[in-house]
Formats: C-alpha cells, sequence, structure tokens
C-alpha cells in the first residue's frame, strides 16, 4: 500500500499494531499517505484520550497532521492543568474544613488596647495573605496543621506588625515574628497585649 513508515514503525513496535489497526484500515482505505508514523500514532492516542471516533476518516486522515496533533497536545495540556487546578482547591478545601474543625472554637476572638488590634486567623487564605505580607513561612511551613499551636495577627489600623503563636498547652506565646523574622517597633506591647487576654483563649480551649 506504499506505507512504507507504518510499516517501519509496526516492525519496531509490532506489541502496539492492535491499538492502532481499525484506523489503519481507514488511512488504508482512503489513501492517506502518512509520512511521520511516530506522531501520527501519537495523535490517535490523543484522540482516544478524548473519545473520537477512530474509524471516522475526520479523525484519523487530518489534513494537517502536525497542526492538529499539536492542537490536541495543548488542549489535552489545558484539561491536565484544569485537573490539576481543581484536585488543588479540592485539598485546599480539604485543608479549610480540616482547620475549621480543628481551632474553629476560637474563631472571633479578639482583643485591643486602644492602638495595637490583635486577632485569631481563620482561614488558609488569611495565613497565605500574612505569610506574604510578612514574608516569613506561616503558610508555607503549614502552621494552620499544627496542633498546639494558634496563630493571631497583630495590627495598627489594617497594617500588620507581627504574627503571633500561641501554645495551646502552655497557654503561652510561643514567638511573635514581624515583617521576613524582625521583631517590630511594637514587639513587647503585642506580647504583653496578648497574654493579658490569654484567659479569651482558655475559655474557648476549656468550653
Amino acid at each position: 500500500m506504499g506505507q512504507i513508515e507504518l510499516l517501519k514503525h509496526f516492525t519496531e513496535n509490532p506489541d502496539r499494531m492492535d491499538d492502532y489497526w481499525p484506523s489503519v484500515r481507514i488511512v488504508l482505505r482512503n489513501r492517506y499517505a502518512i509520512a511521520d508514523a511516530g506522531m501520527w500514532c501519537d495523535y490517535i492516542d490523543l484522540l482516544r484520550f478524548f473519545c473520537k471516533d477512530l474509524r471516522n476518516a475526520r479523525y484519523v486522515c487530518p489534513a494537517d497532521l502536525r497542526t492538529e496533533h499539536d492542537r490536541y497536545v495543548l488542549k489535552k495540556r489545558k484539561h491536565e492543568q484544569a485537573l490539576a487546578e481543581e484536585e488543588r482547591l479540592c485539598r485546599e478545601l480539604e485543608r479549610e474544613n480540616e482547620y475549621r474543625k480543628a481551632k474553629g472554637r476560637f474563631f472571633g476572638i479578639g482583643f485591643t488596647d486602644g492602638e495595637i488590634s490583635v486577632r485569631v486567623l481563620e482561614s488558609i487564605e488569611q495565613f497565605r495573605q500574612e505569610g506574604e505580607a510578612m514574608h516569613h513561612c506561616v503558610f508555607t511551613n503549614e502552621y494552620y496543621r499544627r496542633d498546639d499551636s494558634l496563630i493571631l495577627s497583630a495590627t495598627i489600623d489594617g497594617q500588620r506588625l507581627e504574627t503571633v503563636e500561641v501554645s495551646l498547652s502552655r497557654l503561652e506565646v510561643a514567638q511573635s515574628r514581624g515583617v521576613c523574622n524582625k521583631d517590630s517597633p511594637y514587639h513587647k506591647q503585642i506580647i504583653k497585649l496578648v497574654r493579658h487576654n490569654m484567659h479569651l483563649i482558655e475559655n474557648r480551649l476549656t468550653a
């Protein structure tokens, strides 16, 4: 039939012939010349992935094999990216639910000394924003998954000053970190304020 490239390809890959034979028959019937058998087989694999009719000459015998091959490669890449994004969102939702279940009892806790305000972080997104704004690892190191930690954010007029970690087992300030893990000018005042209001956390812990 003059399909030398196909013959060479399946001589080297005889175990795969059955996967493509129905499409090869369409190729032969339509006298469609294949110059790149490897690319054509990859293209058929892509058609199979998208559940296209492998006995339809419209798909099996494209006018421009390379263009159609590349189009389906891009289509599959976008499909896989969409799946990856869906999986990421599912994982984030699962982590959000885990965090809410573990620390939800503390949500709503907030206090101030008239100048500094301190509030519990109530979502994974708030952890992300806190970590990005403060240039530290409270989000990347997943502090929201630490059983003994309660994380709070200290601010003045909405401007972040420090991120505070409270040990729930000891009811003590474990650490308080400003931008790039440095102390802010309000470091001692923040720790004093959190210690003064530790009973609010203790009440939720024992409720």
